[in-house]
């Protein structure tokens, strides 16, 4: 029923909770995984030319904690016998990268989590897990913190 589920993680605890459930599928189905890690590459868009020095040194940080979350959920799923493979995208709507990617690789399922944000929180830095929901055309699976 799910051949290849896609797992977009962050290195948060609900995206903790969430490699747990995928790999808890994919034992079930058999099925192999990927784990990717998008990074929003232009965070300082529009902050003004003070922080554009500081483009770099956020980049080189989102990438070496991306790397970090990627290698222990790696281990975790070849820990229990399933194909498993990586990847690091950078782009500017995190949604947009997750729902690309999980196109490109036919993916049947999209399990990722969710901080459970609510109020102005929600209002102010928005919802990686509502926009994929909203704009995903398979099934995701919304594993809550």
């Amino acid at each position: 029923m799910f051949d290849h589920i896609l797992v977009p993680v962050d290195g948060s605890e609900s995206s903790n909770q969430a490699l747990e459930k995928a790999l808890a599928i994919a034992q079930a189905f058999k099925s192999s995984v990927t784990v990717l890690s998008v990074i929003d590459a232009y965070a300082f868009t529009g902050v003004g030319v003070d922080f554009a020095y500081g483009q770099d040194e956020y980049l080189s940080a989102a990438k070496a904690e991306a790397e970090l979350a990627l290698n222990a959920a790696k281990q975790r799923f070849e820990a229990a016998g399933i194909s498993v493979t990586t990847s690091v995208l950078e782009g500017h709507a995190i949604y947009r990268g997750i729902l690309d990617v999980a196109q490109s690789m036919d993916a049947d399922l999209i399990v990722m989590g969710s901080h459970g944000r609510k109020g102005i929180e929600k209002l102010i830095l928005g919802s990686v897990a509502a926009q994929v929901l909203s704009h995903a055309h398979l099934p995701v699976l919304i594993v809550r913190e």
